[in-house]
């Protein structure tokens, strides 16, 4: 096998109460990558389509991502990319996530699988030093694994896998606006009061027991954010409004996903899903903003093969 045709989904990092170390991955929202080997023992990005990003690889995060995944191997093998995005740049639903994580996957793949998924993290991290100034896991981490993931640690880097409810649905809105992870970073305050980390961690250790229960009503009532979504909401037009509307139909909990300007409605069953995101999209409509709307299950795959 010389080439290998991959799906490499969005993600929704920070889920509220999980800064830089929780995320979850989209089921029908992805990239389309193409990667094969080429004789010249170098790493090109040869096609972008979808969206206007670099084709330099040491610009690009599926390149930097895939250098530093053969240096680390010591292997001189050239590769080309070609990638297909389909989710934008800026969304905050893990577009340079979904680059990174799909390039250190397929090339792994084609070299006969020399590490584990989950050893491929920290490559694909170094694609997102590049695109945000740090390299987090909370996006490449669910792309590659599926499903929740977990950062424990980041020095060491651990990194846990976490259980996904059967009924869990999600439905993100995407306001067409483009706000960089870099400027939503820059923003935030660098330090915190116990008293809401406090609560911060009692949300998050909550989360993750509602996760192992299966237990919706503890899950929802966990998804506050104390710290940062106070602070980054201002940047996403009608915050508030989205997340009243998510309450009055049924939704489990609502916040920023990664840095925005998307925001995520979690909801048990198509049932409740549907109607939430049939309610974001009325409220939408009526605004002077262009929008995309998602409806997805949780991927417990990761990135998938297409042939």
């Amino acid at each position: 096998m010389n080439q290998i045709k991959i799906f490499s989904p969005a993600t929704v990092a920070n889920l509220s109460c999980g800064f830089d170390v929780l995320g979850c991955c989209l089921d029908n929202v992805g990239d389309e990558m193409i990667i094969s080997e080429n004789s010249l023992q170098e790493v090109r990005i040869t096609s972008i389509t979808g969206q206007d990003l670099p084709l330099e690889t040491d610009k690009n995060v599926a390149g930097v991502a895939a250098k530093a995944f053969l240096a680390d191997l010591g292997n001189s093998q050239g590769f080309d990319i070609e990638i297909d995005k389909k989710i934008k740049a800026g969304s905050g639903i893990g577009s340079s996530a979904a680059s990174a994580a799909g390039a250190v996957f397929a090339i792994n793949k084609l070299l006969g699988e020399p590490l584990s998924v989950s050893e491929l993290i920290p490559f694909a991290m170094e694609g997102e030093r590049l695109a945000s100034g740090n390299a987090h896991a909370d996006n490449v981490a669910p792309a590659l694994l599926g499903g929740f993931s977990l950062v424990r640690s980041y020095e060491p880097l651990e990194v846990l896998s976490l259980p996904t409810p059967e009924e869990l649905r999600v439905v993100v809105l995407h306001p067409l606006i483009e706000i960089k992870t870099k400027d939503s970073r820059a923003i935030l305050r660098q330090s915190v009061s116990l008293k809401k980390a406090i609560t911060q961690w009692g949300n998050l250790g909550a989360l993750v027991s509602a996760l192992y229960t299966s237990n919706y009503d503890l899950f929802g009532r966990s998804l506050q954010d104390e710290i940062v979504e106070p602070v980054r909401s201002i940047l996403i037009p009608y915050f508030d409004e989205l997340k009243k509307i998510a309450a009055e139909n049924a939704a489990l909990g609502f916040g920023i996903s990664g840095s925005g300007p998307s925001v995520y409605a979690m909801c048990r069953g198509d049932e409740n899903a549907e109607k939430v995101k049939s309610a974001i999209k009325e409220f939408y409509k009526s605004k002077a903003i262009d929008f995309e709307l998602h409806l997805s299950g949780i991927n417990k795959e990761g990135i998938k093969i297409l042939s």
